[in-house]
């Protein structure tokens, strides 16, 4: 690949951090620009797997042409990464939410860049994975084989489902139901099509508590030797419960509208304590049946968190100025927008090497 100019890079984006921090303290909202088109310079990519054990199964085929027995690997996660030539950030891990995959990171339903390659070309070694039983990380076929051979009752099947567009359009807070649609909404309506093609089928029901990504997530946590784990909606526990199972490799956690924060009233907060923490939400969060309890429990996290020691912050996005976000608010028109203000947020809360 042809060569970018960092240093040139790295001008640009000081002064539009300047612009952006300069409107939003004054209450407006400003466009983060694009990242020049030019080539992008890495210094590597690849991908490899994290965790997982084997499973030895008698029921993993019914085709005459493979074998019903053997031995699979399951509750493995993938690991797509990319690392800029210049670093000093420290490493991002962007964990998918609910019904999707990685696929949540990269280039947005409308063709833009996603947070995956802009986060890249801010100077962030980037690693986007894919939670365990899902995408590119192994499901078992075990169970539901064993009930189509007879050998177990259908009630056994896994609790495996789909979001039908028409309900997880409030979900994802397109608008209180489907079709209608919130105003100055910021997700591109006209490319939905794309979208709902990321959607895939979601076996977190049928696993245990915590997901198996939990501890896969620590086990990269630890190789990356200091990461911040960015986590959305269904995943947004993930990191919460990676930092109570070992806080080792954690440099911070950004929770983007989290189904759920840890319960104050029922869990440990000692793991959290000195993290920076950041729980981000979006808009008419408060008009969403499904979301307005989250942050209010959210809230009471954040409170007893730092009551007890922690760096935590909730941060809802209109009260900073940016406004008309959905849930999918990295895939939204203004996404770069909010990208740029959390790489701030990084630089000061979890800043990486001089």
């Amino acid at each position: 690949m042809s060569g970018l100019s960092v240093p040139t890079r790295g001008r640009v984006w000081r002064s539009a951090c300047a612009l952006v921090g300069a409107m939003l303290i004054g209450g407006g909202t400003a466009r983060a620009t694009e990242p020049a088109a030019g080539p992008l310079t890495i210094a590597e990519q690849g991908s490899f797997f994290v965790g997982g054990r084997d499973v030895q199964s008698d029921t993993l085929s019914t085709l005459p042409a493979y074998a019903p027995s053997g031995t699979i690997s399951v509750d493995q996660i993938y690991v797509r990464y990319q690392v800029p030539v210049t670093t000093g950030r420290p490493p991002l891990v962007l964990i998918h939410g609910c019904c999707l995959t990685g696929k949540t990171w990269e280039t947005t339903p409308d063709g833009r860049m996603g947070w995956d390659e802009y986060f890249v070309r801010r100077g962030f070694p980037t690693y986007v994975i894919d939670q365990a039983w899902r995408g590119r990380s192994a499901a078992s076929p075990a169970q539901i084989n064993a009930v189509k051979m007879g050998r177990a009752d259908p009630n056994a099947l896994p609790p495996v489902f789909s979001a039908g567009r028409e309900p997880a359009w409030a979900i994802f807070r397109f608008g209180p139901e489907y079709p209608k649609v919130f105003p100055d909404m910021q997700f591109p309506l006209e490319a939905q099509g794309e979208f709902w093609k990321q959607m895939v089928p979601d076996w977190s029901a049928a696993l245990p508590v915590p997901n198996p990504t939990v501890p896969a997530l620590s086990e990269l946590a630890k190789k990356l030797k200091g990461a911040v784990l960015i986590s959305h909606s269904q995943s947004g526990i993930y990191p919460f419960q990676t930092a109570s199972l070992d806080r080792s490799g954690i440099r911070a956690i950004v929770a983007i509208e989290p189904a759920a924060c840890p319960d104050p009233a029922k869990d440990d907060l000692a793991p959290y304590r000195d993290l920076p923490i950041l729980v981000l939400f979006g808009d008419y969060v408060d008009a969403s049946p499904r979301w307005a309890p989250r942050l209010k429990q959210c809230r009471s996290f954040v409170a007893a968190a730092n009551a007890a020691g922690g760096r935590a912050e909730l941060i809802l996005l209109p009260e900073i100025g940016i406004h008309g976000n959905s849930h999918m608010l990295m895939q939204d028109k203004n996404s770069l927008d909010i990208a740029d203000w959390l790489s701030g947020w990084i630089d000061k809360r979890a800043p990486g090497k001089s």
